[in-house]
């Protein structure tokens, strides 16, 4: 164990970088034997439907799963994005839970059983430098291993879902000015919807994208919508060109046949002045203190509908502490076979305003949940994508 706290990290991150893409695990765990004495170590990663954390092991198969929510530590650490220490039934250890984020996209937990001795405050903030570091390298990873893509799966996912998490960002994103956190369902089974965000200096683009159909066609067609506003973002031009650029690629494949609903966002990052284009059915709402409200836009064409569609921007202006929140069709628009009516405006406003004070990541799961309870099943019939916003503001 290292008489010098604190100055193997640095040397620790480095091995980290140099270890194979299918050795992280491994190299993580020589590495915290070495300095803090561990005696074991195990990475957990969220599922795709967020439910479970399951270990990394070698393929094909994953060890026993984690819930996410209940009083399991490592799902505690996961869900409440801070440390947990588990009293051990060996005297003079614990198990220091620590969650796997990486700039607000929360990956997992890392799971360590080191000596009570090295488990004290300035222990426990080494340790968690050392998971971010280990979430870095889990992204690099995986561009040339699936094996941590196989272990969040609890089952297969169907070939549009494979395809739809390939394109997605990630599941959240964090900066000085604001917090994102998003969540899909059918985790398994997604179709259509999507969410993407970038991020410059000066701007964040947020676009909710709501495709026409189900299944692979679905994919296809959102893949295109996505990937054209991104080349239309890419090549500098403006918010509503954005939009009509895409909307000439998706018409020029499909003549009108198929199209894409789609919400496009851009945050001054400075000022909190919000531009909008509303091509279709995604809708958004804001938390104002304790006010939820639907942010009116004018509704134009989706993205393909009509050929050479002139869209339009609209504006608006957030305020530190707003809370805004985007959800596709299949979100409020839903039906239940056993039900009258939609679940709406009103229990979207009331699964708004009861989370007030939760993360945007158990925001937008909330009110996927709300969703399911309303349909009566986890096995969602359209697909429910819902991205929340939080607005800190620039300061200084």
């Amino acid at each position: 164990m290292t008489n010098q706290p604190g100055r193997w990290l640095g040397a620790a991150e480095s091995a980290l970088r140099a270890a194979p893409p299918t050795a992280l695990l491994s190299t993580a765990h020589a590495l915290l034997a070495r300095h803090v004495d561990a005696r074991s170590v195990t990475v957990l990663l969220a599922d795709y439907g967020l439910a479970v954390l399951q270990p990394v092991t070698r393929l094909p198969h994953t060890g026993e799963s984690v819930p996410v929510h209940g009083t399991h530590p490592a799902g505690r650490a996961f869900s409440t994005q801070a440390a947990v220490m588990e009293v051990t039934a060996e005297p003079g250890t614990v198990t220091v839970h620590l969650p796997v984020t990486v700039r607000g996209d929360r990956l997992g937990v890392l799971s360590v059983h080191l000596p009570e001795s090295a488990a004290g405050a300035p222990g426990i903030l080494e340790l968690a430098a050392f998971a971010t570091a280990v979430g870095h390298e889990l992204l690099v990873a995986e561009r040339d291993t699936d094996l941590y893509l196989q272990t969040r799966r609890r089952k297969r996912l169907t070939l549009a879902a494979e395809m739809q998490w390939q394109l997605l960002p990630g599941r959240g994103f964090e900066g000085a000015e604001y917090a994102l956190g998003a969540h899909l369902e059918p985790a398994y089974a997604i179709g259509g919807d999507n969410f993407d965000w970038t991020l410059t200096d000066d701007h964040l683009t947020v676009t909710v994208s709501d495709g026409k159909g189900q299944g692979i066609q679905a994919a296809l067609l959102t893949n295109l919508t996505v990937s054209a506003l991104r080349n239309a973002r890419r090549a500098g031009v403006s918010l509503a060109d954005q939009a009509c650029l895409a909307d000439q690629a998706i018409y020029g494949e499909y003549a009108g046949a198929q199209y894409s609903a789609t919400l496009l966002l851009r945050f001054d990052l400075a000022t909190g002045h919000v531009r909008a284009v509303d091509a279709g059915s995604p809708r958004l709402y804001r938390r104002r203190r304790e006010t939820v409200e639907r942010v009116e836009l004018d509704t134009q064409a989706p993205l393909g509908m009509f050929e050479e569609t002139e869209y339009h921007e609209e504006s608006f202006h957030l305020e530190r502490g707003d809370r805004l929140v985007v959800v596709s069709s299949g979100v409020h628009s839903a039906r239940s076979s056993t039900k009258a009516g939609v679940f709406g405006e009103d229990a979207l406003r009331e699964t708004i305003a009861a989370t007030g004070g939760a993360t945007t990541h158990e925001t937008a799961r909330a009110v996927v949940e709300a969703l399911m309870q309303y349909h009566g099943s986890h096995d969602l019939p359209h697909d429910a994508a819902v991205v929340c916003l939080d607005w800190r503001g620039r300061t200084g």
